[in-house]
């Protein structure tokens, strides 16, 4: 694994640019694989198909490689270096697309959501039980305190000594009062569990319709000739993203509604009410997209319509949680699969078709 694999024989232009570029920065690093791959914490295999273009990494991946092509040569890797992989990138993107890697972003995506709901499912399991345990000390507790005032009450002329025979009360009174505390604590905390777990399995329910879609194709998930197809609401403040989406969910046959701000999204949802899906960005002047989510939920007209967030600024946990929080329905970093968001697109537009049909 020491040295770097050949390049694979079917790779397509843009992935194999993209790879030869990737080789480049690497073997300036002067390390075997291996060893690169230990320093990130990274799957050796899965470095090396990387480098030979057979796998298309995440764009994380390439920025630590940067990082430590700077820190090897002391200088930084220059503007339009980084640009320029930046574009091979997106190039490599755009061919991979494809239902098959559509398929396997939202496996992954899947696979991930079932993870959440096991872990939330095993904590909920592990605070109940602890819960259980307090409950029933604080039974325990209580029963003997009674006893001990039961007796109090009816030997009355014999109080003194009866305080002098039991000096621990006073204890046995604060413990069961930080025993009270703490079965509070732990019934919030296994209250949270067992929303984020019900979260998580709502979003595998979601992804599971997601991947049927992509394998059946958009074509088949829409049910055709019914009845009038619903709007799209694409949010996005800059007009080169907006026509980007335009040219991608154009052969859904779906009216799409593009707007560039969050006020003109709420105007656009009162003036509409056939919205199936809202596409929106997250860094928005003004407005952004969490607060203009906010704003939708709140509203009883609009409330129930499904929003994407579609956003630059990656899928690290606090970004994804917070969208969801705001009360999306999904959270996807560009550069995206197409594929995969007219798949998410198609699912929503069946979900309200159906709905709407009854």
């Amino acid at each position: 694994m020491g040295e770097l694999r050949p390049l694979g024989d079917d790779l397509n232009g843009a992935s194999r640019a993209l790879a030869e570029a990737l080789r480049e920065l690497f073997e300036s690093l002067h390390v075997s694989v291996r060893r690169y791959a230990a320093r990130r914490r990274l799957d050796p295999g899965t470095v090396s198909r990387y480098l030979n273009g057979t796998r298309l990494p995440p764009w994380q991946v390439i920025s630590d490689l940067f990082t430590d092509v700077a820190e090897h040569r002391g200088t930084a890797v220059t503007t339009e270096a980084i640009e320029l992989v930046r574009g091979l990138y997106g190039s490599a993107v755009d061919a991979a697309s494809s239902p098959k890697h559509a398929v396997e972003i939202l496996e992954q995506q899947l696979a991930d959501a079932d993870h959440v709901s096991r872990r939330s499912s095993v904590r909920g399991d592990v605070l109940g039980d602890a819960l259980l345990d307090r409950t029933q000390r604080i039974a325990d507790l209580e029963t003997r305190l009674n006893q001990l005032e039961a007796d109090r009450i009816a030997e009355q002329r014999r109080a003194d000594e009866l305080a002098e025979a039991h000096p621990d009360v006073y204890s046995l009174v604060q413990e069961r009062n930080a025993l009270q505390r703490e079965v509070e604590r732990l019934g919030a905390a296994l209250q949270e569990a067992q929303a984020q777990r019900a979260a998580a399995e709502g979003r595998c329910d979601l992804l599971e319709r997601q991947l049927e879609a992509v394998e059946k194709t958009t074509a088949t998930v829409l049910p055709a000739g019914r009845q009038s197809m619903p709007k799209i609401l694409v949010v996005d403040d800059q007009p080169d993203n907006l026509l980007a989406m335009t040219a991608v969910l154009a052969t859904l046959d779906q009216e799409l509604v593009t707007v560039s701000s969050g006020r003109e999204a709420l105007k656009a949802l009162l003036d509409h009410d056939d919205f199936a899906v809202i596409i929106m960005d997250v860094q928005m002047p003004e407005m952004d997209g969490y607060e203009t989510c906010a704003h939708i939920k709140r509203r009883p007209r609009t409330r129930d319509v499904p929003i994407i967030f579609l956003t630059a600024m990656g899928t690290e946990s606090e970004h994804s949680a917070r969208g969801y929080a705001a009360g999306a329905v999904d959270y996807i970093s560009k550069p995206f699969d197409p594929w995969a968001l007219r798949a998410k697109v198609a699912v929503f537009t069946s979900i309200y078709l159906e709905r709407h049909s009854q």
